[in-house]
């Protein structure tokens, strides 16, 4: 009996003394210094991760270099060809006057009222014509961008209609544009449509505003009074405050600050008069006075640039509207909704963020496609520069120019489109 209560102690004892080693040792673990250094297996992997942190940044260095090298050689090759021949490079030419007429385009050069935007001519220098056709260049891009997203989106939004006729044209007007070339579709629009319209003296009036005729395509516009310039204060400030409610997260403070712009803009009005005023074109026989005027050439790649970037955009719109959950459609039927309502009030605005990114590499498109008017005479930039470089024989000087040119307008049309995407998806995320 005793024998048994000595064995049933020791027992307890044991289990109570593995039970206090478990929590010595759980206590020396918890209670370890803050700067005991790792175990040796830690150890190990710390140097594995710093031995693979140094040799991916050897590699990368290494991949680095080798393009510098490759690039440095590239030039060192053509400046060695250049000296070879006797060309040396310089950027000289571009002071020297042009001797050539550019149809139209507007450069830098002085006014009445100092530096301004004046029409070019043959007295002005080689740097002044290679303005006026990026000032063409601009304006084109500017007007095809718009021109193609407004009918992109509605034709995107015709594929997904519900009446047979408007489905089936908005399908037949994509896959016609998107599968015929755009060089194609711009020598179209100008010898095909544009050259085939009535001269000026049998052009009739659009609405009593548009004059369409093949000397060129005129609109109204708008022309400054005397007030203008009381006016631009106001506009000045109403645009100021209009910028700093862009930049304020606070919606109360953001309605506040559009409702002051706003205000600032109508009270210039009140104060200054009318700043601007319609100027409606009027048709002689061989001349157009009034409003603006688009040429043939421009008025053929505008229609061409916006119609062919159109389809694409429309299939990008289709594209993201299709990627929405259906249940939204379900969720704005359940209000009350119909179809088109719950298109253009519920589904369509959740789809501008899928919608951005590509919008903005078409964008950039759109400005590098603008190059295609060396077809058909219109003088934009690369078109004034085969010029500049027959006539000067600086070819690479001009090509590198031209090439810098596209690619400052391709990364700011990108760099616009990025910010306003994080812009709408910091709101989507809220």
């Amino acid at each position: 009996m005793k024998l048994d209560q000595l064995s049933d102690r020791s027992e307890k004892s044991h289990v109570s003394g593995e039970g206090t080693v478990s929590q010595l040792k759980l206590s020396s673990t918890e209670n370890r210094p803050f700067g005991r250094p790792p175990s040796p297996a830690s150890q190990s992997e710390l140097k594995r991760r710093r031995l693979a942190r140094t040799r991916a940044a050897a590699i990368q260095t290494l991949i680095l270099a080798a393009i510098v090298a490759a690039v440095l050689a590239f030039l060192a090759m053509t400046w060695t060809g250049l000296r070879r021949h006797g060309i040396g490079f310089s950027l000289d030419f571009l002071e020297q006057p042009a001797g050539f007429d550019i149809s139209e385009g507007l450069t830098i050069g002085k006014g009445q009222h100092g530096l301004s935007l004046v029409p070019f001519n043959s007295q002005q220098t080689y740097a002044q014509a290679l303005l006026a056709g990026l000032y063409n260049t601009l304006v084109v891009t500017l007007i095809s961008i718009v021109l193609a997203t407004v009918v992109g989106v509605i034709v995107g939004v015709g594929r997904m209609s519900r009446n047979w006729v408007v489905k089936n044209w908005a399908w037949a007007f994509v896959e016609l544009v998107r599968n015929t070339p755009l060089l194609i579709q711009i020598i179209f629009w100008y010898f095909a449509v544009l050259l085939q319209l009535p001269s000026l003296s049998d052009a009739s009036l659009l609405h009593g505003a548009l004059i369409a005729s093949r000397q060129g395509v005129f609109i109204p516009w708008l022309n400054a009074t005397p007030a203008a310039a009381r006016y631009a204060w106001f506009a000045g400030l109403g645009v100021a405050v209009f910028a700093v409610g862009v930049f304020v997260h606070t919606p109360g403070w953001r309605r506040w600050a559009f409702a002051a712009g706003a205000g600032f803009l109508v009270v210039g009005v009140a104060v200054a008069g009318r700043p601007f005023s319609i100027d409606i074109p009027e048709a002689s026989s061989f001349s157009v006075s009034g409003g603006a005027g688009f040429s043939p050439e421009m008025a053929s790649l505008i229609i061409a640039l916006g119609v062919n970037f159109a389809a694409y955009v429309a299939e990008v719109v289709r594209g993201a509207v299709q990627s929405i959950d259906r249940g939204q459609w379900e969720a704005a039927a359940a209000l009350g909704l119909g179809h088109r309502e719950s298109l253009w009030v519920v589904v369509l605005p959740q789809a501008v963020r899928v919608i951005l990114p590509s919008l903005g590499n078409l964008y950039v498109t759109v400005a590098k496609s603008t190059s295609f008017a060396i077809a058909i005479g219109f003088p934009d930039m690369f078109s004034v520069y085969g010029t500049v470089a027959n006539q000067t024989g600086r070819a690479l000087e001009g090509i590198i120019i031209v090439m810098v040119v596209y690619l400052l307008i391709s990364l700011s049309i990108s760099a616009i489109a990025n910010l306003y995407n994080r812009r709408v998806m910091k709101k989507g995320a809220r």
